[in-house]
């Protein structure tokens, strides 16, 4: 059988059209013109284990289509043979990944493959790449600038995540301000101090969706004077 058909084999239509309204695929939404099968990660996951031999003609052709499990399988795929790839073969899968940003092309896809792909190998290299995407105009290649930065933050480091948050501090996408806040609140949860002197420089103009990710866990009541502006 086929990555395709194994794939296929396992559509839940119910769980597609759920995931269709969650995605926002429809006309003008960030996600228009994705097509679910309805598989849930832990079976894509499963799915990828079973293909990690695929060459790159296979993952292109996968990457290029409009099924979203397909394109997600393709990631997950990447992610897993970058775990134990030699370093030319960890070249090959950057390279390849970089070229395909254009079909890493909601949330879920960047969230869950561009720590681990991009993040990983920028970790001892320069990192250019991640500030020129952040001053994309393109959705995409800002959130895999920010959330690439969870690597970093993985052997803590900060510098990165603060500066690239700093670009997009007044991006005007709701996605970018989660991931943002996203990436904010990773930094506090290793070292509450550290998220803090950011935010105290910018969290009365950051926006607010932005503001409530990076303070989610804070203690309620410092929560609430951020969120009063009274800090």
């Amino acid at each position: 059988m086929t990555i395709f058909s194994d794939l296929q084999s396992q559509a839940n239509p119910e769980q597609a059209a759920i995931l269709q309204r969650f995605f926002k695929t429809g006309k003008g939404e960030y996600g228009e013109g994705d097509i679910f099968l309805g598989l849930k990660v832990p079976v894509q996951r499963m799915i990828a284990k079973q293909h990690l031999k695929l060459d790159f003609a296979i993952l292109q052709e996968m990457l290029d289509s409009q099924i979203h499990e397909y394109r997600m399988t393709a990631l997950f795929i990447l992610v897993l043979r970058n775990v134990k790839a030699d370093q030319t073969m960890k070249d090959q899968i950057f390279d390849f990944y970089v070229k395909n940003t254009r079909n890493i092309n909601n949330w879920d896809l960047v969230d869950l493959s561009a720590p681990n792909v991009v993040g990983n190998y920028l970790l001892e290299r320069d990192k250019k790449l991640l500030y020129t995407f952040a001053k994309s105009k393109n959705l995409r290649e800002k959130r895999i600038a920010i959330i690439s930065t969870f690597a970093f933050l993985r052997v803590g480091e900060y510098t990165d995540t603060f500066q690239i948050a700093e670009i997009l501090l007044h991006d005007t996408h709701d996605l970018i301000h989660k991931a943002v806040g996203r990436m904010l609140r990773e930094v506090g949860k290793r070292s509450q101090f550290e998220e803090e002197k950011f935010l105290k420089k910018h969290y009365k103009t950051m926006p607010r969706t932005m503001l409530r990710y990076a303070i989610e866990k804070f203690p309620e009541d410092l929560r609430q004077r951020y969120l009063k502006g009274k800090v």
